[in-house]
């Protein structure tokens, strides 16, 4: 199927596609928000800048357009068969037949610099956590996301069973103290 639009109108639609904020990112924060997980969005200060980071657990989540990030497409056996880039869709992500070459190219380096950021985040000690957006349909929202809660509560119990318990000593006077349940006559 060939484009109906021109080159300029086909740059000006590619151009308000939108990064934050995105619909499937929103499904995942208001499923977070409604089940009592608090969170801060884009964090400059962490690798990768995911767009969901959750410090108590100390877990990044990334929500990926299955277009944006090639889900299910296999770029690797890319092979050329009658100068045509012949490559393997998936169900939720076909690559355009027009400029292919330019969205190979798009697709491989993002998956190469997400790569990146996971290995640099998990070094740091994060958990990483990726949704994808064919995962957010509503038949499969509740347990996507279910899985994400339980991956989140796993993190957490990790995280506490690394610190040793902390041992308070309490010096003990020569009279007792006074309990609260106590009457005062003796």
């Amino acid at each position: 199927m060939t484009d109906t639009m021109t080159p300029e109108q086909r740059h000006r639609c590619m151009s308000h596609i939108r990064s934050k904020a995105t619909k499937p990112e929103l499904k995942v924060r208001r499923w977070l928000w409604s089940h009592g997980y608090r969170y801060r969005l884009n964090v400059k200060s962490v690798p990768g800048k995911p767009d969901i980071v959750l410090r108590p657990y100390r877990t990044a989540i990334f929500v990926n357009g299955c277009f944006w990030h090639g889900y299910g497409v296999r770029l690797e056996v890319a092979q050329i068969e009658n100068s045509e880039l012949k490559i393997e869709n998936s169900a939720c992500c076909k690559i355009p037949s027009s400029n292919r070459e330019f969205w190979v190219a798009k697709i491989r380096r993002n998956r190469e610099r997400d790569q990146e950021n996971y290995r640099v985040l998990q070094e740091n000690g994060w958990q990483v956590i990726v949704v994808w957006e064919c995962q957010l349909t509503p038949k499969k929202i509740e347990h996507t996301m279910r899985e994400v809660e339980l991956l989140l509560n796993d993190n957490l119990l990790s995280l506490y069973k690394h610190h040793a318990p902390i041992h308070y000593t309490i010096e003990e006077e020569d009279a007792p103290l006074p309990m609260a349940a106590e009457s005062n006559q003796l």
